[in-house]
């Protein structure tokens, strides 16, 4: 199985809460469907009008009229809302700025890269770096003399450092360049104090310090090498994970909206940065094993997403017949941003299923354990490639069997999680499987666009971590799992389903139902691969592989098809089967006229799929390969190879040059020794 697989990495971007794919590009289809153009631009006006408490009003009406409409957040953004709400950061009066900051923040949480990109380029980093001395200076007061400020002045503080933080973790999962200005501000200390002091800090304010956090250690050296620097850090996650905290019946319920999601993301960023140096606390702890898959394996089991999204739709019919916050706004006197019970409800659903989707983030890296492949020097001046090595192919004379599988990488020996995988399996077989609002109708938009959106964000990670889980698994085969072919065909036929009930049928909008598909085919592979020989193959299933192979233009996407393809040909007494996939692959080959049209690593990919499939000629199906000359086909195909491989650059893609040569090297050996078998 190809590297294009593996997954270690899941964040580096940040998801659209309330998307607009479905809108047709451009300002003038957003006028037409939003409800509320006309209020947009008096509201952009009083943002700068010179009465401040019109300016503070402009604020919270922007984040009321983006609320699950992204009409009306692309017409803002084209009158410049966004340039207009970072000059606010700056106003001279607190309470404009403070609403500032909270229409950023709902801003970026909502609308994503775009958002956020715009922001980073208009500057906004210049003023949240200003207020990061001062939310410290205000937080050591607090802490030290709590009674020194009003418990309302120390609200805002709190609500406005969530909103800081926010927007902070949305920019750094914008762009490399962003990444590294944020690395320059020098976070971690700053966040942590958050975390440190937590028991007397409200748990929302904590938690955006947290994901923030989570987000920096990502494969960031730098977040990393400063958390691993003290020691205190890694001691203050560690108790954060174990804190069992003297919960009350009463207060379950704020407990796992809250203290779960705090347990989480601390479970997130002790795997991001382990593992920790001598002396700490941390150092001989196995985060994996002791910690992430304890902790998270629960909660992913926890969550029925059927009844999540019944809740949500009777909660949005319940809203429905509530006034809009935009009706509550007086032009006369400051708007307020309060929430119904309904919509706190709405929320409060929205966190628990957020909660679910970042522990499968969080078990998908934990997942991944296929090493990286060693790293190799620079090719040096004077270094042989392929070409000089054409003159040889003649006179290669090895085993055909020796190295015939392509991409055979040796799994590093991982106990740290591999006998705790298959336990996995059963709550994420439950967790692809699609529910009423997973996915926007045809070219509209959901009922309730946050539910929809972390619901197919649940389904895409959930199938993510089977991908790495099987991945794993196949590359440390088991006689015991392979023998258990129930099981096989029982994972085989749970992940068809999901795929069938997202459908063939993806339009604007639906963009998660592509992602499913494409992910879902590298979990068949990697189910394949475990239970090859032993699934029958489907006509219909086989039909819909090879559609996606021929209509995908991403090589990786083709690489999986074949790849379960592969599998599937491989079912001893499915011949007719075994005859229509080889059709298929023959198809992929170059002639000795024409070069392959789809691409070189698919064509690697199908080189070793067809020495594997027909490398046993005492197969009932092998059949196939003498009846319809396959042999003259593959020599057909030579000069082809040869010239694809010699055609890949050693120095940009050196590991797929090194499959390329071995895989031309074992094609000749292969037809060498199908020759041999006629004498």
């Amino acid at each position: 199985m190809g590297k294009s697989q593996k997954k270690r990495s899941m964040r580096r971007h940040n998801p659209m809460r309330v998307p607009d794919s479905h809108l047709p590009k451009g300002l003038e289809s957003a006028a037409s469907s939003s409800p509320k153009n006309e209020a947009v631009l008096p509201i952009i006006q009083k943002l700068e009008n010179p009465d401040a408490s019109e300016r503070k009003w402009a604020c919270v009406a922007v984040s009321n009229l983006i609320q699950n409409d992204p009409s009306t957040r692309r017409l803002l953004q084209g009158k410049n809302v966004v340039g207009a709400l970072i000059t606010r950061l700056s106003d001279s009066e607190e309470e404009v700025w403070i609403e500032a900051a909270g229409a950023l923040r709902n801003l970026c949480i909502d609308g994503g890269y775009d958002i956020c990109a715009e922001m980073y380029n208009k500057n906004i980093l210049a003023p949240l770096k200003a207020f990061i001395p001062k939310i410290s200076s205000a937080l050591s007061q607090f802490l030290e003399s709590p009674k020194t400020a009003p418990e309302n002045a120390q609200k805002v503080v709190y609500e406005f450092t969530e909103n800081v933080n926010t927007i902070l973790w949305c920019l750094s999962e914008t762009s490399n360049k962003a990444l590294n200005a944020i690395n320059q501000i020098n976070l971690v200390p700053f966040l942590m104090s958050f975390l440190a002091a937590r028991a007397k800090l409200p748990i929302a304010t904590v938690i955006a310090a947290a994901q923030c956090l989570y987000v920096l250690t990502d494969d960031n050296q730098p977040a990393m090498d400063e958390l691993r620097s003290n020691a205190a850090y890694s001691t203050c996650l560690l108790e954060i994970v174990h804190d069992e905290g003297g919960v009350t019946e009463k207060d379950k319920e704020v407990f796992w909206d809250r203290m779960t999601t705090l347990k989480v993301l601390s479970s997130g960023i002790l795997s991001n940065v382990s593992p920790f140096p001598p002396p700490g606390s941390a150092s001989g702890v196995d985060v994996g094993k002791e910690i992430v898959l304890p902790l998270l394996q629960p909660v992913v089991a926890s969550v029925s997403l059927t009844e999540s999204s019944a809740l949500a739709e009777s909660l949005v019919v319940k809203l429905a017949l509530e006034p809009p916050q935009i009706e509550k706004l007086s032009l006369k006197s400051a708007p307020s941003d309060h929430r119904s019970d309904t919509e706190v409800e709405l929320d409060r659903l929205e966190n628990k299923l957020r909660t679910v989707q970042l522990a499968l983030e969080i078990l998908t890296g934990v997942c991944a354990t296929l090493p990286d492949p060693d790293p190799i020097s620079e090719v040096q001046e004077g270094e042989p490639d392929a070409e000089e090595d054409e003159d040889n192919d003649a006179e290669i004379e090895e085993d055909v069997t020796d190295g015939m599988a392509l991409d055979n990488i040796p799994i590093a020996d991982n106990t740290t999680t591999a006998s705790h995988l298959p336990a996995l399996v059963e709550p994420l077989i439950t967790l692809i499987q699609p529910v009423r609002l997973s996915f926007p109708p045809a070219a509209g938009q959901s009922s309730h666009p946050p539910t929809t959106s972390v619901l197919s964000a649940i389904h895409v990670s959930a199938l993510e971590c089977l991908n790495n889980i099987f991945l794993s698994l196949s590359a440390s085969p088991s006689s015991g799992l392979a023998a258990a072919s129930a099981s096989g065909k029982k994972i085989w036929d749970s992940v068809w389903a999901a795929l069938g009930s997202v459908g063939t049928e993806i339009t604007r909008g639906q963009e998660r139902k592509q992602e499913m598909w494409e992910i879902g085919v590298g979990v068949l592979w990697g189910v394949g691969n475990i239970w090859k020989g032993s699934l029958v193959p489907n006509e219909d299933q086989v039909q819909l592989l090879i559609q996606l192979c021929n209509s995908s233009t991403d090589p990786a996407i083709r690489v999986k098809c074949i790849g379960t393809l592969e599998c599937l040909a491989q079912h001893p007494q499915s011949i007719d089967a075994n005859r229509v996939i080889a059709m298929h692959l023959l198809s992929i080959l170059p002639t000795s006229t024409a070069p392959s049209i789809y691409g070189t690593e698919p064509l690697i990919q199908t080189l070793s799929a067809l020495i594997d499939i027909y490398s046993d000629e005492n197969l009932p199906y092998d059949v196939n390969f003498r009846q319809g000359n396959f042999v003259q086909r593959l020599v057909d195909s030579v000069e082809g190879v040869r010239k694809a491989v010699r055609a890949i650059d050693r120095r940009k893609e050196r590991d797929l040059k090194r499959r390329g040569e071995e895989m031309r090297d074992n094609l000749i050996d292969f037809i060498k020794y199908r020759r041999a078998l006629r004498f």
